[in-house]
């Protein structure tokens, strides 16, 4: 299903790829009108759209955005869905596809006074680039970086060279995975604390900092944080149009709006991007996205339509 963006698709080509560790590489592209890409973050990531026709999310991984390209680093996942498999095995140089603008749900906090960064495998893409802006500003950060061996682990060299840096390799430690609880209890109270990695990874962050400040706690998803909510038996209504929909069982607000030809923003379809974020007039989703905090969810004022159910018999969307 072809993703309908708030931002226009941009027309790019690969313009290199360069290995990154096992199994990992580097992607650069370029925009084939030759204009400026538009200007990003630390955390921002982009969507593309692959020859198989899936979309998937890439966070960008250069701190200081080059306006003539931009880069992203794709792990071949063995229980790939089709899109690191898709990129690995098609995205050759001069191939061309469309790119959505960035986005950022992950963003850097640069005046903290102390960050700690926790990165599990591919999850060091939008870490990587988070701390090389915390470098190159002279902040004060710590990583943690597990990865299975050292042979998959992307940027070694460059942060052997930073420093700040304590890697964990599974196979070196009796294949024992990273301790997070420590790492937590042991960081200033006053720090900004960031995790991406696989989900059971950020399970465990969430845990050990479940008594921490909500807004100095970040976590970033790759895969579904839950599934998306299809018991449907609840309206849906769009404010400004007046239209009502009907949420049927085993279908997503998401799937029922495009349905009816609802013009509509959306990407992923997981609840991992914000592509499709409305803001909430009445009545209580059931959120199952992983993007907005516990206290956004709780002040019900925005939803991800892509995954949420609802608690109360109507939905009233800005819509």
């Amino acid at each position: 299903m072809a993703a309908k963006t708030a931002d226009r698709l941009i027309d790019v080509r690969v313009s290199a790829t360069r290995y990154a560790a096992r199994d990992t590489n580097i992607y650069e592209f370029a925009p084939l009108d030759g204009k400026p890409l538009p200007p990003y973050e630390p955390g921002a990531h982009i969507d593309l759209h692959l020859p198989n026709g899936l979309i998937r999310q890439y966070s960008l991984i250069r701190p200081e955005p080059d306006p003539s390209s931009y880069a992203v680093t794709v792990k071949r996942d063995p229980a790939s869905r089709g899109g690191s498999r898709c990129v690995h095995d098609e995205l050759r140089v001069g191939r061309t596809l469309k790119i959505s603008a960035p986005r950022n749900n992950f963003p850097l906090v640069e005046n903290a006074s102390h960050v700690v960064l926790l990165a599990g495998g591919i999850g060091i893409t939008p870490i990587w680039c988070m701390v090389q802006r915390l470098h190159k500003l002279g902040r004060s950060w710590k990583l943690y970086y597990a990865c299975r061996s050292r042979a998959d682990t992307a940027f070694l060299q460059p942060l052997e060279t930073m420093g700040h840096t304590h890697f964990h390799f599974d196979d070196e430690n009796g294949d024992k995975v990273l301790d997070i609880k420590p790492i937590i209890t042991e960081a200033p109270r006053e720090a900004h604390l960031y995790c991406c990695g696989p989900t059971p990874m950020l399970k465990a962050f969430e845990a050990a900092t479940a008594d921490w400040p909500r807004a100095q706690i970040h976590v970033e998803y790759f895969t579904p944080k839950q599934e998306a909510d299809r018991k449907g038996g609840f309206v849906v209504e769009l404010a400004r149009s007046g239209q009502e929909f009907v949420i049927p069982e085993g279908k997503t607000i998401l799937q029922v709006l495009l349905d009816a030809g609802v013009d509509v923003d959306y990407s992923c379809e997981l609840g991992i991007c914000g592509a499709c974020e409305q803001r909430v007039i009445s009545g209580t989703p059931e959120h199952h996205d992983a993007i907005l905090t516990e206290e956004e969810q709780a002040s019900n004022t925005k939803v991800m339509i892509c995954c949420a159910g609802c608690k109360s018999e109507r939905l009233v969307l800005d819509l």
